[in-house]
């Protein structure tokens, strides 16, 4: 069996955010960008899934789309143990274009197990995994916290609702996890890093495909308050602050 794990490349989540070009689009310089949180998790579990198979899964791969400046973040994620990684040299447009970029490469290479994260910790868009089982034809399940292999079958855990539902899933899957699928995200040992440098990355040009969403321009939130301090005997003030200003009473 051979998994695929997506990753996102996203701004680490202590960035100052800041945009250019009158807000029309992110501001990069100086950022410091890391392997999106719930994609980590996934990559952690698929590691696991191997070395625990006894043979059965033979490769974990990963795949991100975007530009040469998202390679660092790649190669982090062959010292944490996976053993080779595509990225698609384009900008990852939107959740579409990014979805039928990775199906392509995904056709040609028969992967057994697509892993997604549930989501990208900057646009929050929660799209990507299900779009990919669309264009692959193939079975999709989401809210996923646990996968497991027995006995060559896949089983899936999901939250719903008030308790957790148990599936039997055949390959090809694509599991669309959260929360849950991995405890701690895997830390790079130094050997990691070596070996991470002569690991096979395969670049690839995007494949032609339109865009379904444009970015018109972005705007900050407001800042927050400045903090009140009450003092614990005076309960009139703050009841009245929290009538009058926070409006929750």
């Amino acid at each position: 069996m051979k998994i695929l794990v997506c990753l996102s490349n996203v701004p680490d989540t202590t960035t100052k955010v800041r945009f250019k070009d009158n807000n029309t689009s992110f501001d990069a310089n100086g950022v410091q960008w890391i392997i999106n949180p719930w994609d980590e998790l996934a990559l952690t579990r698929a590691l696991e899934l191997k070395e625990g198979s006894n043979g059965v899964i033979t490769n974990v791969s990963v795949i991100t789309v975007g530009e040469a400046f998202a390679e660092p973040t790649i190669r982090k994620a062959l010292a944490i143990g996976a053993d080779n990684a595509y990225r698609v040299n384009s900008i990852p447009k939107d959740a579409f274009f990014t979805a039928f970029q990775i199906a392509e490469i995904a056709k040609k290479e028969s992967f057994d197990i697509i892993f997604a994260g549930i989501e990208s910790s900057d646009y929050n868009g929660s799209m990507v995994g299900s779009m990919i089982s669309e264009f692959l034809n193939i079975s999709s399940v989401s809210s996923v916290s646990a996968v497991n292999i027995e006995n060559n079958e896949i089983k899936v855990t999901r939250e719903i609702p008030g308790g957790k539902e148990f599936l039997n899933v055949t390959a090809p899957l694509v599991a669309v996890v959260q929360k849950g699928i991995a405890i701690n995200p895997r830390i790079p040992s130094m050997r990691g890093i070596m070996t991470a440098r002569t690991k096979p990355l395969t670049v690839s040009e995007a494949v032609a495909c339109d865009s379904l969403t444009e970015f018109v321009n972005y705007e900050l939130p407001q800042p927050k308050g400045k903090c009140k301090m009450i003092s614990a005997d005076n309960v009139k003030e703050l009841v009245q602050l929290l009538h009058n200003e926070a409006k929750v009473l």
